[in-house]
C-alpha cells in the first residue's frame, strides 16, 4: 500500500482538479480503495449540498460520483460548470448512463469546443447519435473522421456497436476484439464481449471478461450484475452476493440485485439439498431399467411378466405377499428377485415404504387442437426469459412450453440456483400467454 494514493487529499484538498486527477482518481478505483474512495464521495456530498464548496468541489464530485456508478449525484454536482470542457464531459457520459441521449450528444459537442479532446468527443457523440436510432448519421461521423480516430480503442468500440444494432453480431465481436487489443482495459469493449459470451453459455470467457472491465472504472451495474449470476451458477455463493452488494451500494433501491442477493441466501440455507437431489435423479435412472436387462429363469420372467413387472421400479411399488401370490410364483423365483434387486441397491416392495413421484408428464399433442399443438411445442427460448432462469429450465431438460407447464412450482424450486425471482417470472411469462405451471 505504500504506492497507494491518498484519496482524500486527491478528492478534497489538491488545489486542482484536471485531468492528471482524473487519470490518479481512475487508477485508485481498485478492491482496495474502493472503500476510501466512496466514504471521501460522501463527505463532497455533504460539503457541496451544505453550500460551502467550488467549482474544483463539484468536478471531483462529479467526476467520481460517476466513476462509481452514481450518475444522480454526478449530474447534479456537474450541472452548471459550463465552459469546463473536462465538466462537460464527464457530464455527457453521466447522461448517456442515464438515457439521456440528445443531452449527451449536445454535452459532447460542446466538451469539444471548450477544449476536450476533439477526437473522444467526436467518437463519444456517434454513440450518442447511435443510440437515438440515427444509425447512419452515426456512421458517416465516425467514417468521417476514421483518419484520425481509427487508432483508437474507441473507433473500434463504436463501429462494433453499430454493427451489433444491425444485426451483425460476428462482425461487431470483431470491432469489440480489436478495440480491446488496443486498450486491454476498455471497459466498454470488454462488457459487450462478456455479454455475448454469456449469451452463448461460454460461462468461464464470460466470467473472464466480466471481471476484467470491472477493473478499471466507471462500474457497469450490468457488469455486476451478470458476473453474480455466473458466479451463483459456478456455486461460488460468497463473490455472487459480493457482486449483488456492490450493486445495493451503489443503488440501495435497485430490486434485482435485492431479489438476486435473497435468492443467495436463501441458497445458502437449501444447500444440504443438492447431494439427496443427486441420489434421487440416479434413483430415477436406476428405476427405469428394464428387467430384460436381466438373466433371470424362465419361470421367474414368466411370472414377472404376468404380474405386469416391467422393469426395476416396478418391482419396487409390489410387496413380496402380491408376487406370491401369482400363480406358479415360488420362493425360489422369489430368492432369485431378491439378489437382482440387491444387485442395484433396492428391495421389493421398496417405494411402497416411501413413495416415489414419477416426472410430470408431458401433455400429448395428438390429443389436442393445432392452436394448443402449436402453443406447447413452442421453444420456451420464446418466452425471453432471464439467464438464469435458461439456464435453471435447461439443467431440467424443459425445452417447449409443453414440457414446462407439465412441472409444478416445487420441482422447479428443486433445481440448482432456481429461486423465487426466478419462479415469478416464469409465471408471469405464462400468465400473458394464458398459461400456468402444473397444481398452480
Amino acid at each position: 500500500m505504500s504506492d497507494a494514493i491518498d484519496v482524500r487529499t486527491l478528492l478534497h484538498d489538491s488545489p486542482s482538479f484536471g485531468h492528471a486527477e482524473v487519470e490518479q482518481l481512475r487508477s485508485t478505483l481498485t478492491p482496495a480503495q474502493i472503500g476510501e474512495v466512496r466514504r471521501a464521495v460522501d463527505e463532497l456530498v455533504r460539503k457541496v449540498s451544505g453550500g460551502n464548496s467550488s467549482p474544483r468541489d463539484r468536478l471531483a464530485l462529479g467526476t467520481a460520483a460517476h466513476f462509481l456508478g452514481r450518475h444522480d449525484v454526478a449530474d447534479q454536482a456537474l450541472a452548471g460548470l459550463n465552459g469546463d470542457g473536462l465538466a462537460e464531459f464527464f457530464r455527457a457520459q453521466t447522461c448517456l448512463a442515464l438515457e439521456r441521449y440528445a443531452d449527451a450528444e449536445r454535452l459532447f459537442e460542446q466538451a469539444a469546443e471548450h477544449g476536450y479532446d476533439a477526437v473522444q468527443c467526436t467518437l463519444a457523440r456517434a454513440g450518442a447519435i447511435r443510440v437515438q436510432g440515427r444509425l447512419d448519421e452515426a456512421e458517416q461521423l465516425l467514417r468521417s473522421n476514421a483518419r484520425a480516430a481509427v487508432t483508437r480503442a474507441d473507433y473500434s468500440y463504436q463501429m462494433g456497436c453499430l454493427l451489433s444494432d444491425r444485426g451483425d453480431t460476428f462482425g461487431a465481436v470483431e470491432y469489440f476484439e480489436r478495440a480491446v487489443d488496443m486498450d486491454p482495459r476498455h471497459t466498454a469493449a470488454l462488457f459487450r464481449l462478456a455479454n455475448e459470451n454469456n449469451r452463448v453459455g461460454n460461462d468461464a470467457e464470460a466470467i473472464r471478461l466480466y471481471e476484467q472491465s470491472l477493473s478499471r472504472p466507471p462500474m457497469y451495474l450490468g457488469a455486476l450484475l451478470n458476473l453474480g449470476l455466473l458466479y451463483e451458477d459456478a456455486e461460488n455463493y460468497t463473490a455472487a452476493a459480493y457482486c449483488f452488494r456492490r450493486v445495493l451500494d451503489v443503488d440501495p433501491n435497485h430490486q434485482r440485485a435485492r431479489l438476486y442477493l435473497k435468492d443467495i441466501e436463501a441458497a445458502g440455507e437449501m444447500l444440504f439439498d443438492e447431494d439427496a437431489l443427486r441420489r434421487q435423479r440416479e434413483l430415477e435412472h436406476v428405476l427405469r431399467i428394464p428387467l430384460t436387462d436381466f438373466e433371470l429363469s424362465a419361470r421367474s420372467r414368466n411370472c414377472l411378466e404376468r404380474a405386469g413387472m416391467q422393469t426395476l421400479g416396478d418391482l419396487t411399488r409390489i410387496t413380496e405377499t402380491d408376487l406370491l401370490a401369482g400363480k406358479n410364483f415360488g420362493e425360489t423365483s422369489l430368492r432369485e428377485i431378491r439378489e437382482m434387486m440387491a444387485a442395484k441397491g433396492l428391495r421389493i416392495g421398496q417405494l411402497l415404504e416411501q413413495p416415489f413421484e414419477r416426472p410430470a408428464p408431458v401433455l400429448r399433442s395428438e390429443e389436442l387442437s393445432p392452436e394448443e399443438r402449436a402453443m406447447i411445442d413452442t421453444p420456451v427460448t420464446d418466452l425471453n426469459l432471464s439467464v438464469r432462469s435458461r439456464k435453471c429450465l435447461s439443467r431440467l431438460g424443459v425445452a417447449t412450453i409443453g414440457e414446462l407447464v407439465a412441472r409444478s412450482a416445487d420441482e422447479l424450486l428443486g433445481v440448482r440456483n432456481f429461486g423465487v425471482t426466478s419462479l415469478n417470472e416464469i409465471r408471469a411469462r405464462l400468465g400473458e400467454r394464458g398459461m400456468k405451471l402444473r397444481n398452480d
